[in-house]
């Protein structure tokens, strides 16, 4: 399963896990200014850590050498990005529904991040949860891996890998307690 710690805009993400416990951290520091967003993401890399995806911000990811970028779901379309971006870049799309799954698929993402699955636990809920049956059906045609966000927890996160997600992301989920 994969795991992916999206930090919450704090910039403590580290304190909220050990390194061990995810795949990926996605930086999502909306406030940051290039450069400070570029020191975040070089104070986060470690060669045995988890690999890093910058949210929306795929000059910094190449600059920095990180693993990827996340992209919103009205991005620049990740082929531009494959003509730039260096070989095993790993660009994840934010996705709310069927079609956006196929048309990051076409487009070359390597994850579709499929949200809300469930009502969102560190924000407002902008509209009616998916649900697991919704995700069944989404991840089970998907030409891509589909990962599984929004109001994600330990209790119900196998319940997302049973419906055929092949991973996790989320901030709650990895904030210890």
């Amino acid at each position: 399963m994969i795991r992916i710690l999206i930090t919450d805009g704090s910039g403590q993400c580290e304190g909220s896990l050990t390194h061990a416990e995810v795949d990926f951290i996605q930086i999502r520091e909306p406030d940051l200014s290039s450069r400070e967003l570029a020191t975040r993401v070089r104070g986060l890399m470690r060669p045995d850590g988890p690999r890093i995806l910058v949210n929306d911000r795929t000059d910094v990811a190449i600059a920095c050498g990180a693993a990827g970028v996340h992209l919103r779901d009205h991005s620049v379309s990740p082929k531009v990005i494959r003509r730039i971006a260096p070989p095993g870049f790993v660009i994840t799309v934010a996705c709310h529904d069927a079609d956006a799954v196929i048309r990051a698929a076409d487009e070359g993402a390597d994850y579709a991040v499929l949200a809300p699955i469930f009502a969102p636990l560190s924000k407002p809920l902008s509209g009616p949860p998916l649900g697991l049956e919704t995700l069944r059906g989404i991840a089970t045609c998907a030409k891509i891996p589909v990962i599984a966000l929004g109001g994600v927890t330990s209790e119900n996160a196998p319940l997302c890998v049973e419906a055929g997600a092949a991973g996790i992301a989320g901030i709650t989920i990895f904030q210890r307690p």
